[in-house]
């Protein structure tokens, strides 16, 4: 029954003052209604907390904590956004988001969403770091800022409790289904559906003023057969815009006729809307849970479901408009959460298990080829040099379609920006598939050498250690030995630059097993010798050499005089700090001897440049002074520049101490020239103090 004609004025009066120039597609600027309730969580910022209230004193200062709860297409994130939005000028440090459960349905872990946090502060993030070391960093990064925490789709109490910050400056502020019963004094907000007028003003958002003018009573019933819920809202008011023939009562009288089933108005939005899709535009939907982390762009949907990229952007631009996709940026489109379990009960009733892995077969693929076109934009701008590899690249180049192809490398890299969390968890679901291992490797592999050739290994560690761990998974499931050595060593070393020592030893040990179980000589070599580099850094001096000295057999014996000469070095740095003075210099004679077999001119100076240091330590600067000639010389020839300056330095405390201040200050004199400005450019110079 139609409410009094006042009350209708009103409500129209209300959508006539709204105003014009919206964003489209569910964004913020799209919300309506919710007043009583962000009036409420305004007042929870400020009331006293239930400890005080109780008389108990809290533990620690602690940011306050408001919780959005209702069921997935209630509007919970809308109206977190917007009240973020209304009290974020009281916050000068801004805004940071991230989601605790992806699309699909899967929880992010812990440590991803710190990290997320943290790569938002422009704080590091070291690779490989447990959970309370980056929730330590976390805190200690908010202490001092007046933020807000938007976290989205939390899950239980335990994923939120590590991103809590310590300080009463910052607000925190989570959306959930129910109430997260682990975090104390915590109110929730809980949402039902929207009032009749804010719902119907939804609807007018979508479709226009005239219709809902024309028939204000078909307008309510239709508000009422959506139960007031904001998804199913945005479902059927995108499709009475996409029909613009349609009369309000009729999709009214039609949801109201189907079959309640389970889905509640939700469902019946979604059935009108997908129902009146073509067959190809079904199936596309239909494939789209496949899409990681819910994130879909045009070549995502043409490789899922077997179309022409364009064909593919049109149609995602189409269900953008009827609700069914939220428009991300550059050039993506966002899944909304709540559709995907009405996504996947299709999947599953009307597609083939086989034609499901075929279409993410197709996804993964597409996605590796899209990769190395991002690698090879890159490596074509940075070898713009002519020469083989010039042309190898160039030839690279060529080889990936036009279709495929970046513009320049400033694109490349924004791509592979935007899309690395959709990649990543291309990655993670490709391994846990089982199925698709050989694309799962290739994929994991292209991804990390997209990132190193952008980034940088050491700026993109944090991602790549996560990778390498995905490598790791198929190696061992797939009894991929050498593939697993590859994977341990790689783990160890980001392991041995963040410090974590002991954790790195163990896993060069386990390369050490890998690799002999596989017999790759590399491998074995590599792990001996990162096994004693360990022990170095642990100061076992005993061990370490013990180390080296086994990679070096191994190395003599494969006739490899370029890693012969590099760990005769190491021993002989390994002799020094455990004052075997003599062991020292036999090990470091042996390694410029080896870089003098190897016409490595540079390799033999740094080698007797020690020789001439250990000679030094031992007493004999006699020696130390004809030797670190020689390095100068051999330096000289190199044209290292700051290699000759500390050896002049080292020659003139050498001749200090051998009574000859005179000859001292003309090489100090040599190495100042050497030097210049560059106070950075004489490295080993605290070697010869």
């Amino acid at each position: 029954m139609c409410p009094p004609r006042s009350t209708r004025v009103v409500a129209l009066r209300e959508l006539r003052s709204q105003p014009e120039g919206r964003e489209r597609s569910g964004s913020v600027a799209d919300f309506v209604g919710r007043r009583r309730e962000l009036k409420e969580l305004r007042e929870d910022i400020a009331r006293t907390g239930l400890d005080t209230l109780s008389g108990r004193k809290a533990k620690s200062p602690r940011a306050r904590v408001l919780l959005v709860a209702g069921r997935p297409g209630s509007g919970r994130t809308a109206l977190a956004e917007a009240f973020v939005r209304e009290v974020g000028e009281d916050y000068p440090d801004g805004v940071l988001r991230t989601r605790l459960t992806s699309p699909g349905g899967q929880a992010v872990t812990t440590e991803r969403a710190i990290r997320n946090l943290l790569e938002g502060l422009g704080e590091p993030t070291p690779p490989g770091a447990a959970e309370d070391e980056l929730s330590s960093a976390l805190r200690a990064a908010l202490a001092h800022r007046k933020a807000i925490l938007l976290v989205d789709d939390a899950a239980d109490p335990y994923q939120v409790d590590a991103l809590l910050p310590d300080t009463p400056e910052c607000l925190v502020v989570i959306t959930a289904e129910g109430p997260l019963t682990g975090i104390p004094d915590v109110r929730p907000c809980t949402l039902g559906g929207l009032d009749t007028p804010s719902a119907v003003q939804m609807l007018a958002q979508r479709i226009g003023d005239t219709r809902i003018t024309v028939d204000p009573c078909a307008a309510e019933a239709l508000a009422e057969e959506c139960g007031g819920q904001p998804a199913a809202l945005a479902l059927v008011g995108g499709w009475l815009a996409g029909h613009p023939k349609a009369a309000v009562s009729d999709v009214a009288k039609q949801l109201h006729e189907m079959s309640p089933g389970t889905d509640g108005p939700l469902g019946r939005g979604f059935r009108l809307v997908y129902e009146s899709l073509p067959q190809p535009a079904q199936r596309t939907l239909r494939l789209l849970p496949l899409a990681p982390a819910g994130i879909v762009d045009s070549h995502t949907a043409s490789a899922l479901a077997g179309c022409s990229v364009a064909a593919a952007q049109s149609t995602l631009e189409d269900f953008a408009g009827l609700g069914l996709l939220r428009h991300g940026s550059d050039g993506l489109f966002l899944l909304p959460g709540c559709l995907v379990p009405l996504l996947q009960a299709l999947l599953e009733a009307k597609e083939r298990t086989a034609e499901v892995q075929l279409a993410r077969a197709r996804m993964l693929e597409r996605t590796v080829r899209l990769l190395h076109s991002c690698r090879v934009m890159a490596e074509a701008e940075d070898d713009g040099a002519p020469g083989p590899a010039g042309a190898d690249v160039r030839e690279k180049l060529d080889g990936v379609p036009r279709a495929l192809r970046f513009p320049d490398r400033r694109a490349a890299a924004k791509w592979l920006d935007t899309r690395l969390p959709a990649l990543s968890a291309a990655a993670a679901l490709a391994v846990a598939d089982g199925g698709l291992d050989t694309l799962a490797r290739r994929l994991v592999a292209a991804l990390v050498r997209a990132l190193a050739e952008h980034r940088g290994t050491a700026a993109a560690a944090p991602e790549l250690y996560g990778l390498h761990r995905l490598v790791l998974d198929v190696a061992e499931r797939r009894s991929l030995h050498r593939e697993q050595a590859a994977a341990l060593l790689n783990l160890a070393d980001l392991d041995a630059e963040t410090g974590r020592t002991q954790e790195a030893l163990e896993r060069y040990r386990a390369a050490l097993d890998a690799g002999r179980a596989a017999n790759d000589p590399y491998a074995t070599g590599r792990a001996m010798e990162s096994v004693g580099g360990a022990y170095q850094e642990l100061a076992d001096w005993h061990r370490a050499a013990d180390w080296f000295g086994r990679a070096l057999s191994q190395a003599l014996a494969r006739g490899e005089r370029a890693d012969e000469a590099r760990l005769y070095g190491r021993l002989g740095n390994v002799h020094t700090y455990a004052g075997r003075y003599g062991d020292a210099l036999r090990s470091w004679r042996a390694a410029a001897a080896g870089y003098r077999k190897l016409a490595d001119v540079p390799g033999q100076a740094k080698a007797l440049s020690e020789m001439a240091r250990i000679q030094e330590y031992a007493g004999r600067p006699e020696e130390s002074l004809h030797t670190c000639r020689e390095a100068v010389e051999l330096a000289r020839r190199a044209a290292d520049l700051r290699l000759q300056a500390a050896l002049q330095v080292r020659l003139a405390d050498t001749l200090d101490r051998l009574g000859d201040p005179a000859a001292a200050r003309l090489h100090r004199s040599a190495a100042d020239r050497l030097l210049g400005d560059d106070p950075a450019a004489c490295e080993i110079r605290s070697g010869s103090d």
